[in-house]
C-alpha cells in the first residue's frame, strides 16, 4: 500500500486544472500525474472534466482542482523552485512565461494559469543568511533591481565587487 502525504497544497481552478497540472509535470524530471477523479453526470462542472489532479513535481504534493470561477489564484500563494544554475533559471522562466504568462519582478512570474512562481538560485538563502549582514543587504538590493534573477550578478553583488 502506498501511503499518502499528509500535507498537500490545493490549487483552485477554473476548468483547466488537468491542463496545469500536465504542464508543470513537463517542466520537472521528478515529476508525475498522480490520480485524476472526473465530475459525472448531475455534477456542478462538466461531465468528464476533471475534478482533482493529484501530482508531484520534485517531492511535493499538489492538487489541482477544477471548481469554477468563483476563486482565482495569486500572488499570496507563490511555488518557489531554488535552480542550481542560470540555464535552469533560463529554461524555467521561459516555459512558465510562454503562451500569455507575466514577468512580475525579483525573480516572481505569473504563469498563463495565473499561478505566481519565484524562479530563485538555490544559494539565494546562504548569500541572504550570511553572518556578515552586509553580504544578505548587497544581494537584495540586486534582487529588487531584477526581474529575472541573473546569478552572476549577484554573486558579484554577494562579493560586494
Amino acid at each position: 500500500m502506498t501511503s499518502k502525504p499528509k500535507v498537500t497544497t490545493c490549487l483552485w481552478f477554473d476548468q483547466n486544472g488537468e491542463e496545469a497540472a500536465k504542464f508543470y509535470v513537463s517542466l520537472f524530471d521528478n515529476a508525475r500525474i498522480g490520480h485524476i477523479s472526473r465530475y459525472g453526470k448531475n455534477g456542478r462542472m462538466p461531465e468528464g472534466l476533471a475534478m482533482v489532479v493529484t501530482f508531484d513535481l520534485a517531492g511535493t504534493p499538489y492538487m489541482a482542482l477544477n471548481g469554477g470561477p468563483m476563486y482565482k489564484l495569486s500572488e499570496a500563494t507563490s511555488i518557489v523552485v531554488q535552480c542550481e544554475n542560470q540555464a535552469e533559471i533560463d529554461r524555467l522562466w521561459t516555459a512558465l512565461t510562454a503562451d500569455g504568462g507575466k514577468e512580475v519582478m525579483c525573480g516572481w512570474l505569473r504563469d498563463r494559469f495565473g499561478l505566481a512562481w519565484q524562479i530563485v538560485p538555490a544559494q539565494i538563502g546562504d548569500w541572504m543568511s550570511n553572518p556578515d549582514p552586509a553580504v544578505g543587504g548587497r544581494v537584495m538590493a540586486a534582487v529588487m533591481g531584477m526581474v529575472k534573477i541573473d546569478i552572476a550578478a549577484l554573486e558579484k553583488a554577494a562579493r560586494g565587487s
